[in-house]
């Protein structure tokens, strides 16, 4: 009896237990596929991409001219005096100084290329991410996860996120 009575009061806590766990809802998505699908997503990556070849193009110009200047110094050297030497040089060296200064203002992580796609994309991937959060709401998902890319979770829903209560044990220890 008392075996039982264990036994029962056992089985009624498990069942307690499971009625009180949810098991997370979990999806997976392509970003990448969903931005390619949309016009204008590739409308304005074509844009960007033809920014970014004709900023190449010129920056590749302007690292020939370099080189011609290096060419024709080259050349020129042994007819040189040393201090024409010395300021040739050094011309050179400013001008392909100039050049990789531009070609960082360009393409550099806080560079024009950066800030034009900032630009032209980043309202698109808004759209798509306010999207995904409505849609994860609307399905009761609780994460949703990036397959495409390693940038992993791309909605998560706020009453899992425990960031504040670490920070409270931190701050109590």
């Amino acid at each position: 009896m008392k075996y039982t009575k264990t036994l029962l009061l056992l089985a009624f806590g498990l069942l307690m237990n499971q009625a009180t766990i949810q098991a997370q809802k979990v999806a997976v998505v392509d970003i990448n596929l969903v931005l390619e699908s949309l016009d204008d997503y590739k409308t304005a990556q074509a844009d960007v991409d033809k920014i970014a070849a004709r900023w190449r193009q010129e920056i590749e110009q302007e690292f020939d001219k370099v080189k011609g200047l290096y060419n024709k110094y080259q050349a020129e050297q042994v007819l040189m005096s040393e201090e024409m030497r010395q300021q040739q040089e050094k011309d050179i060296l400013t001008k392909e100084k100039e050049i990789r200064e531009m070609q960082k203002s360009k393409f550099g992580p806080e560079g024009e290329l950066f800030k034009k796609r900032q630009e032209l994309v980043r309202p698109i991937q808004d759209k798509v991410y306010g999207t995904i959060e409505t849609y994860a709401n609307e399905r009761g998902y609780d994460f949703i996860f990036d397959k495409s890319s390693s940038s992993g979770i791309i909605f998560a829903n706020p009453q899992f996120d425990k960031t504040e209560d670490l920070i409270q044990r931190l701050a109590r220890n």
